[in-house]
C-alpha cells in the first residue's frame, strides 16, 4: 500500500494486483489473445465495474490491438490480457484475428510496370 502523502505509482505492484485481481494471465480455451489481437467491445460498461474494464470498453467500439489497449491504459500486457480474459468471459468483448498482412504484387508485374511508365 502506499504511504500517505506519497504519490500514487501508477506502475507498482499493488496497482497490477488490483487491477488483475490477484490472477495471473491463462490462455482463454477458445482463442488466444495475442498482442496483435483486435478486440471489439461487445457491451457498455456498466456502473461499478472497474474502471480499467469501463475503460476498455468504451475505447474498444472501433478495433483495438491489445498493444494499442496497453499502452493507452498504461499498463503491462500480461495484467491487459487477464483484464481482457475476464471480458472475454462475460461476452463483453470479443477477439478478432488482426488484419492479415497485404500479399505483395509480383516483382516481374512491378517490372513491367516500372518499363511501361519509363517508356511514357
Amino acid at each position: 500500500m502506499s504511504e500517505p502523502g506519497k504519490p500514487w505509482d501508477e506502475g507498482g505492484p499493488e496497482r497490477l494486483y488490483t487491477v488483475s485481481r490477484g490472477r495471473a494471465p491463462q490462455e482463454p480455451r477458445h482463442r488466444p489473445v495475442e498482442l496483435v489481437s483486435l478486440i471489439v467491445a461487445r457491451a457498455e460498461p456498466e456502473p461499478g465495474m472497474a474502471p480499467e474494464a469501463a475503460a476498455v470498453l468504451r475505447m474498444c467500439q472501433f478495433p483495438l490491438s491489445v498493444a494499442e489497449i496497453s499502452a493507452y491504459l498504461v499498463l503491462p500486457v500480461s495484467t491487459v490480457t487477464v483484464l481482457l480474459a475476464g471480458l472475454l468471459r462475460d461476452d463483453r468483448v470479443e477477439v478478432r484475428a488482426p488484419v492479415p498482412a497485404a500479399v505483395l504484387p509480383d516483382p516481374e508485374l512491378l517490372q513491367a510496370v516500372m518499363h511501361g511508365l519509363q517508356n511514357l
